[in-house]
């Protein structure tokens, strides 16, 4: 880990993986409890892709709501309050605010779609920053 100017700990990109797969895992459970009797209905792959065609806009929403809303009120998705580590905004270490945390959400859904490439900066950058940590402002660090 390294440290930021005012001595918080950054967490490491591997570290974060492990929030990454919490919160997928949650979104996912989110997903499926709320479409279960369209979803258990399902045959086959061409049924499944035709559920997903139909409600992109919707998965995608929840996806960025669970991470706006989390990241705004505390910093933390439930995956990163298990693993112990917060988003704040770099230039002051406070939680963001809802305009970075749904900018943040948004531009973590674009990295997802185009073959998690934002999100293999992290393994790059001196701070751990993804694409939508840099773009937002934002960096994270231990709770």
């Amino acid at each position: 880990m390294q440290e930021t100017k005012d001595q918080a700990q950054i967490v490491t990109a591997r570290r974060r993986v492990g929030a990454f797969i919490i919160d997928d895992l949650v979104v996912s459970f989110l997903v499926i409890s709320i479409f279960w009797s369209q979803l258990s209905s399902l045959s086959d792959i061409e049924e499944i892709n035709q559920f997903l065609t139909e409600n992109f806009f919707i998965i995608i929403s929840i996806r960025i709501f669970y991470h706006t809303l989390f990241v705004w009120q505390n910093g933390m998705t439930l995956g990163k309050y298990l693993l112990k580590m917060r988003v704040v905004l770099l230039s002051s270490g406070e939680t963001p605010p809802l305009s970075s945390a749904l900018m943040r959400a948004m531009l973590r859904v674009v990295s997802e779609t185009f073959f998690y490439l934002g999100f293999l900066m992290a393994f790059f950058n001196p701070l751990a920053q993804t694409l939508h940590d840099k773009l937002s402002g934002c960096v994270v660090i231990d709770a």
